[in-house]
């Protein structure tokens, strides 16, 4: 699959989804939004992908939103509409189309299977909404990473304020958020942003690919599971935490999935799993 914005392609139970729009950095048009989120609940939808990496092309992953969207041009003529907040009525439409753009980026929070994002060069502005939604990333020795909104007049609206603190200290989210300072790889690794700096950006999709491989190799049941728990405790008390993980647990436990992921373990085999069930489109 492919469009204006990025190509898809899957290789057995592993899914990329690659920006491939390097001419323009790769930037963000209000089209690039419903697509991707269009993208990740297909995957959804259809059941076969177990892990999805999110990877780039050219110098940067992405500098994203346009800076022409916010400058009247044609391409951002939809976002110009949206951005009416002269009367009551306007801006309560101004709410829900916000809350539609979140939701894009929500798709790869609240996916099934879990996302790792491949960052090369700059991640900037809406790009960082979009890496801090995943589950993962890992990025290239020559990767940045810049809460780029608060430069031109406004704060950060796509998910990185809500979740960027969730992943690295508190002081760190606020100082970004504040002054829009570059974050480089070496300090990215030792906040926690990213989980392993590579040489280069061939390095990082390969470890990217690599790691989504050994996921997939796992139940999808378990995995599912797991971010559904790890998720639901970032947003929660411990207590409420404990008490879904008694309902998840009782609702996905099965006894011959763990027959043969133990099995595959003791004959150092990858274990053979059905995925999981297709979603009906409605």
């Amino acid at each position: 699959m492919s469009d204006d914005f990025f190509t898809l392609q899957t290789d057995g139970a592993v899914a990329h989804l690659q920006l491939n729009r390097p001419e323009r950095m790769n930037t963000m048009t209000p089209a690039f939004f419903p697509a991707l989120r269009d993208a990740v609940r297909g995957l959804q939808d259809d059941a076969q992908t177990r892990a999805l990496v999110i990877s780039s092309t050219g110098r940067h992953f992405s500098a994203g939103m346009a800076l022409e969207v916010f400058g009247g041009s044609s391409e951002g003529s939809a976002l110009q509409q949206m951005l009416d907040t002269r009367s009551p009525r306007a801006r309560l439409s101004f709410q829900e189309s916000l809350r539609r753009l979140i939701d894009c980026f929500s798709a790869l929070d609240e996916a099934r299977f879990p996302v790792i994002c491949a960052v090369q060069g700059g991640c900037i502005g809406g790009a960082l909404d979009l890496a801090t939604a995943c589950d993962m990333r890992v990025c290239s020795a020559d990767a940045f990473f810049t809460v780029q909104e608060i430069h031109i007049g406004m704060m950060a609206d796509l998910g990185v304020l809500q979740r960027l603190a969730k992943i690295v200290p508190q002081g760190v989210a606020r100082q970004m958020a504040y002054t829009g300072e570059r974050v480089d790889a070496k300090r990215a690794l030792e906040t926690g942003l990213v989980n392993a700096v590579l040489a280069d950006h061939a390095a990082v999709l390969e470890h990217a690919l690599g790691l989504a491989r050994q996921i997939a190799a796992k139940s999808p049941l378990a995995v599912a599971g797991s971010k559904m728990a790890l998720n639901l405790a970032r947003d929660h008390g411990t207590a409420s935490a404990l008490q879904q993980m008694t309902l998840l647990q009782s609702a996905i436990f099965d006894t011959t999935e763990m027959a043969e992921a133990i099995a595959a373990w003791k004959d150092k085999r990858e274990g053979e799993f059905a995925p999981l069930a297709p979603i009906p489109r409605v």
